[in-house]
């Protein structure tokens, strides 16, 4: 196959992705679908499910003697597999009112988010494409209304929680949040009002109907072990299935519980470490010093690594800010963003979410104490410097546009999981305190293994997975039922950070035998970074590192 038949192939599929998901490409930094949203109506899908056929038949039919090249193809192959999976088999269309409702809200936050960043485009094109989406939201609203024939209660409960920060984002974003509304270009501020009016009146009547759906909703939101090994296969390129990871979880959780217990007799003997973890919370920066807590994290993760040389550091500044008015009601704590794969501008934002001083003091210390003084470090590297915002400027500077764009959690997730450790044994942390706080991370991942794999394949109840974590991580019911919903929503999705941490830990090992005296962990960072976010059994392909 000629290099230029697939490049084609690509940009033809990413073509159709934009057109069929407007928001992801304007997270992407693709501005010419600004101004709309997508249509997930039964006609509108069935056009575009019967576009991506073609394509997935016409790179099924194409070879190449190039390894990259067939790499790729297996990649957006696989991308196309599941997402004609998800509509045709999963549809989240008819099941989720939290799939449309994340459509809608997202295109007004990445709009609003470029604003506030001084990203891409003037304030005039940017209000525009403000403008074009509120009006479109009633109908969109429509849409949902007239799709959804098969609502999930859980679902419907998380729809109902975002519809109310949603109403309160369309208020900011009329009244010109973030510099991108009306009150930076005169001339649109009436169509903007009016807009914004009418999109808060379709989403506040659209609300009655996920009241009546949390009522009367389906129970059944788990994807089934069939459903849940094909994602593991097709999007994450996992040879595991189900039963194999539901008992690596268990495993993983019981060598991290004996390593916390042996850990906290070293830091307080006699107190239990679920009881030293709710002391420690107490040491915590105040409100005011939150921000550049952070950033004094994330630059010492930098320099470490920078002057450790364990990875190529990319020219792309990561800035630490107080999380933005508009977006507070989807950040509570606190949120990376990256650059889009196309915007010009490689900075990165790391949000946090100062608690607001006019709380209850009571509720304000609730909120610090998840800012933890002994968390920063792992936070700090996990999302920073050598994580998410290394990871994904990497990846984007690729030529390839697969590369560029497709990832999975396997990997994205994996590899942020994957520093935590690594910069441990690199010395990075500052105190026996910030490795215990690591090891309980650590915990919580081996726990989503057991709930991804539970609530989706093994007949494991909401109550019941709510129950497994104020038990096992000791957590407040009502942040676990939160924690819950989402598991719910994504499935395969929360195995992703230990499984892929595992999965690079065999790779680390499989490469040091293969390269010998030359093995250095720079030359094995950097190699695999080459292949952005696709799956590590792919990248193991690619550096010719058989299992």
């Amino acid at each position: 196959m000629a290099v230029g038949t697939l490049r084609e192939l690509a940009r033809s599929y990413f073509d159709l992705r934009w057109h069929m998901d407007p928001v992801a490409a304007t997270q992407a930094g693709v501005t010419s679908y600004d101004d709309r949203y997508g249509q997930y109506t039964v006609p509108a899908l069935a056009a575009h499910l019967s576009a991506l056929k073609s394509l997935a038949t016409a790179l099924e039919e194409t070879t190449s003697d190039l390894v990259d090249d067939e790499i790729d193809r297996t990649a957006l192959l696989n991308e196309i597999r599941v997402t004609l999976r998800v509509y045709e088999v999963e549809r989240p269309q008819a099941r989720s009112p939290e799939f449309w409702l994340s459509h809608l809200l997202g295109g007004l936050h990445q709009l609003l988010l470029r604003a506030d960043q001084g990203g891409e485009g003037a304030p005039e094109a940017r209000a525009v494409a403000l403008v074009g989406r509120l009006d479109q939201v009633p109908q969109l609203i429509e849409d949902a209304r007239a799709t959804l024939t098969e609502p999930v209660r859980v679902f419907a409960e998380t729809g109902l929680r975002m519809a109310e920060g949603g109403l309160a984002l369309i208020r900011e974003a009329t009244a010109g949040a973030g510099g991108g509304g009306g009150a930076h270009v005169p001339a649109l501020a009436e169509r903007l009002q009016a807009a914004g009016e009418a999109a808060v009146a379709a989403l506040a009547s659209f609300t009655h109907d996920l009241e009546r759906w949390t009522e009367t909703g389906s129970e059944h939101f788990a994807l089934g072990e069939e459903g849940f090994n094909f994602r593991l296969h097709y999007e994450h390129a996992l040879r595991d299935t189900a039963p194999e990871l539901w008992r690596y979880g268990h495993r993983l959780k019981e060598e991290v519980q004996a390593d916390l217990t042996e850990r906290a007799r070293r830091l307080d003997a006699g107190t239990s470490w679920p009881d030293l973890v709710d002391r420690l919370r107490a040491e915590h920066p105040a409100a005011g010093e939150l921000v550049a807590a952070y950033t004094a994290e994330m630059r010492r993760a930098r320099d470490f690594v920078a002057a450790r040389g364990l990875v190529r550091v990319p020219d792309a500044p990561l800035e630490v800010v107080p999380t933005p008015a508009f977006m507070r009601p989807v950040i509570p704590f606190a949120a990376y963003d990256s650059p889009g794969a196309y915007s010009r501008n490689r900075t990165g934002w790391f949000y946090v979410t100062v608690p607001d001083p006019a709380l209850p003091a009571v509720q304000r210390e609730r909120l610090l104490r998840d800012h933890c003084r002994h968390e920063l470090a792992a936070t700090a590297l996990h999302e920073g410097f050598p994580g998410h915002h290394l990871h994904l400027v990497q990846a984007q500077a690729q030529a390839s546009h697969v590369r560029k764009n497709l990832t999975t959690p396997l990997t994205i997730e994996g590899w942020a999981l994957y520093c935590e450790d690594m910069m441990a044994e690199e010395g990075f942390y500052a105190s026996e305190e910030e490795r215990f706080f690591q090891r309980v991370h650590l915990l919580w991942r081996a726990v989503r293994v057991l709930l991804d794999v539970g609530l989706h394949t093994r007949g494991m109840t909401v109550e019941q997975a709510v129950d497994m974590m104020v038990r096992e991580l000791h957590l407040e019911r009502a942040n676990a039922q939160d924690e819950v919903r989402r598991y719910c929503a994504s499935p395969g999705y929360q195995l992703c950070y230990a499984v892929g941490r595992r999965e690079l830990l065999r790779l680390r090992e499989d490469f040091h035998a293969a390269r010998g005296a030359a093995f250095t962990l720079r030359t094995f960072h950097d190699a695999i970074l080459s292949y952005g976010g696709l799956p590590v059994t792919l990248i193991r392909w690619g550096l010719g590192v058989g299992e």
